[in-house]
């Protein structure tokens, strides 16, 4: 089988953006739209990868790290002056080279290798992928001769009125002959509207040289949506998320209303699992079966076992147990960790603290920096007291202990297996297995003092 390389382009600024931050680093669906890229491409077990970078390049090499090799294009003059910038790392190999812009998430790995099939069937020097357009304003347009091959690819800018009407367009995704490539590469001039060198003249070069040019026309034109502005940037959105929530759906995930549920490309969800509206699901989260999530959740980095129910509520970097319940409007922080039969209630915020089994903390409290064991009852308006305002403290809770309403526990403290502690207490110092930890003021009457504040 032949070698397969692939070069990203993924230099230009994109000013359209109208942002900071690099334009192939705008995530879809989380992710940035490069990462989509390539890992798209990497399930084509290719060879070697190349990123050609410029403004912002290490921001995107932070991002894609060793996934890819780079290049530097120094000047934005041209799809072809991009390509060319790999010429030391690809020029002397044989084989088959995919390029690819970095503002094109939605291509999928299945119509990349259909690409690659059609090129070689061909044995074409080089394979333009085509999509229909309803509207192809902006776009290269495919020029056929009479016999339906490819005769040339005309920029938008250097058309004609009556070449303006095709809407065949180009992508701007081929497949070429490595070495064929970088020798028409030389031979690209810039004597065109835009002064640039265009990647679609090594097309017209090859052609005059008697070479085999072809063309693959991708069924679905919204996968050809390259992201150059806010408004491309929601419409991929739009098709992503449409296309994951179906994913989701069809191997047994109940989306309750796909329109306003919003899931990772990297998240997985369990069979019999209930996703209700307004649920944001992110990045690496997984779910398990028969959960029931929403609605109005937020799962971000976040594993969930069997059974459990997140109902308007946040988790972030957290882990749920089975058969446990979060919400309404509770806030796991990161790096909680639930255990199995665990109650979270309402307006509980949990932050780096792990509960045990069978454990319940169910409204108005906040746990933090804390190690609790399994079957504890913390009551309502209870606090791990864990900052003095430099440092965090770690607070104790063994197995079975009870903690009263409106308490306090000043860290570091240990509550002992079985304790008691008395509501409305600070405790401040450990309680021992099975006493009682009582630190409240002793009850006093003013008889008819109420009278006096009238």
């Amino acid at each position: 089988m032949t070698n397969i390389f692939a070069v990203i382009l993924a230099a230009g600024q994109g000013t359209r953006m109208k942002s900071k931050l690099y334009k192939v680093l705008h995530p879809v669906c989380g992710k940035p739209m490069v990462e989509h890229v390539v890992e798209n491409i990497q399930t084509l077990d290719v060879d070697r990868i190349v990123t050609v970078v410029g403004h912002g390049a290490e921001n995107v090499k932070e991002q894609l790290g060793a996934k890819s090799e780079y290049v530097l294009q120094e000047e934005q003059l041209g799809t072809a002056h991009a390509v060319i910038q790999a010429e030391s790392i690809l020029s002397s190999l044989e084989g088959t080279t995919l390029v690819v812009c970095g503002d094109t998430p939605l291509i999928q790995p299945e119509t990349m290798k259909a690409l690659f099939e059609h090129h070689n069937n061909e044995k074409a020097k080089a394979t333009i992928l085509t999509a229909v357009a309803g509207n192809p304003s902006g776009y290269g347009r495919v020029i056929r001769d009479a016999n339906g091959q490819v005769a040339q690819i005309v920029e938008q800018k250097d058309a004609t009125p009556e070449q303006q009407l095709v809407t065949e367009i180009n992508t701007g995704t081929y497949c070429f002959d490595n070495k064929a490539l970088f020798d028409a590469l030389k031979l690209v001039n810039n004597e065109n509207a835009q002064g640039e060198y265009y990647l679609p003249d090594v097309i017209e070069i090859l052609q005059n040289q008697g070479e085999i040019v072809s063309a693959y026309t991708c069924p679905d034109f919204d996968e050809t949506l390259g992201v150059n502005d806010r408004v491309a940037l929601a419409q991929a959105e739009e098709i992503m998320r449409n296309r994951i929530n179906e994913k989701h759906m069809r191997n047994g995930v109940t989306i309750i209303n796909p329109m306003t549920t919003h899931i990772s490309a990297d998240a997985q969800i369990g069979r019999d699992t209930v996703i209700k509206p307004g649920t944001i699901i992110e990045g690496h989260t997984i779910i398990g079966e028969d959960c029931i999530i929403g609605p109005n959740s937020n799962i971000a980095n976040s594993k969930i076992d069997d059974r459990t129910t997140v109902q308007n509520s946040v988790v972030t970097d957290s882990y749920i147990g089975e058969d446990t319940a979060v919400g309404p409007f509770a806030h796991l922080r990161p790096d909680t960790h639930l255990g199995n039969h665990v109650k979270i209630g309402n307006f509980v915020e949990v932050k780096k603290s792990t509960l045990g089994n069978d454990t319940k903390v169910s409204h108005l409290s906040y746990i933090g920096d804390a190690e609790v064991g399994n079957n504890v009852n913390i009551g309502c308006g209870s606090i791990t007291v864990n900052y003095d305002g430099k440092n965090k403290f770690k607070t104790i809770i063994e197995d079975n202990v009870f903690v009263g309403c409106n308490s306090n526990l000043v860290a570091p403290v240990k509550l002992g297996a079985g304790s008691f502690i008395a509501a409305g207490s600070t405790i401040t110092k450990e309680v021992p297995a099975d006493a009682l930890g009582i630190a409240r003021s002793r009850q006093e009457n003013k008889l008819d003092y109420a009278k006096k504040l009238k």
